[in-house]
């Protein structure tokens, strides 16, 4: 080892600094590992002594802007692509499951409009079901609300209800037919995903929805309080302004995944309404 270790330039504050703290500028020596840990009696030099890190606080610092960045986008496709909702009753068996969570994509209808067939959630502004009373506020709530403003948790909004779509503006819609089916603009329908667990009961009716309004069944259609059961009321239609979504999957429980159908081929040989959309 040299008797005397080579002087360091002097520094200073506007020097460019490489990754371990010594000084980049060009032409100038690095000094060695060696010199720069240690003067030659052996103590340690100051230069040599990198800033002193606490790990825990880039850990924290990492875990908060990664959950900031998912809540972020959370409540964005909340907001603008889908959103969560539970299913309380067996009105659509055996398509949906009591207690399923189901994610609405909230594209439909608008821009993309409605079709025969599809699974939609919408708002019970037409007096459909009972009231419900307000449940006293717990200290806990504030959690639920927060996960369900974000779209982390189900919606679990007991006004809302879930039904498929069979008449779309302008159909003419009629049930039944000698083999009790429902017939759409003349052309009675095999309606394939009707609970096969029990044989629908007749229930007649003879309609033609009008501009704005859809007509909504059940798939469990002995168990289910549809446009059937709501006539008296805008003559059992639904707006389709108080549609909020299209169910497009069930994401819970995890043994019922799967992407929810429509059903073209039940629709495909309707023909197109005779009345003014």
């Amino acid at each position: 080892m040299p008797d005397k270790v080579p002087e360091n330039p002097e520094r200073h504050d506007d020097d460019a600094r490489l990754s371990d703290g010594t000084a980049g500028v060009a032409g100038v020596a690095e000094p060695s590992p060696v010199a720069d840990a240690a003067d030659d009696t052996g103590n340690k030099s100051e230069e040599g002594e990198k800033p002193h890190r606490t790990p825990v606080l880039g850990w924290l610092k990492e875990i908060v802007t990664v959950v900031a960045i998912a809540i972020v986008l959370s409540f964005l496709i909340k907001t603008f692509l889908f959103r969560a909702f539970y299913i309380p009753s067996e009105s659509m068996e055996s398509t949906l499951d009591v207690n399923d969570r189901i994610f609405i994509n909230l594209l439909v209808p608008e821009p993309f409009a409605l079709e025969r067939g599809d699974v939609v959630v919408f708002k019970d502004s037409q007096g459909w079901l009972p009231a419900v009373l307000k449940k006293p506020a717990g200290p806990l709530d504030w959690v639920g609300d927060t996960l369900e403003f974000v779209g982390l948790a189900a919606d679990d909004n007991e006004q809302h209800l879930v039904k498929r779509v069979i008449g779309l503006p302008g159909d003419h819609v009629s049930c039944c037919d000698a083999q009790g089916r429902v017939s759409i603009n003349g052309k009675p329908v095999d309606e394939t995903y009707i609970n096969p667990a029990e044989v629908p009961q007749p229930n007649p009716f003879d309609i033609v929805v009008p501009e704005g309004k859809v007509w909504v069944m059940g798939d469990n259609r002995n168990h289910s309080a549809d446009s059937r059961a709501h006539q008296e009321v805008n003559g059992g239609f639904i707006n389709i302004e108080d549609v909020e979504g299209k169910a497009t999957v069930i994401a819970w429980p995890v043994n019922r995944w799967t992407v929810l159908d429509n059903y073209p081929d039940v629709f495909k040989n309707v023909p197109a309404a005779t009345s003014g959309k």
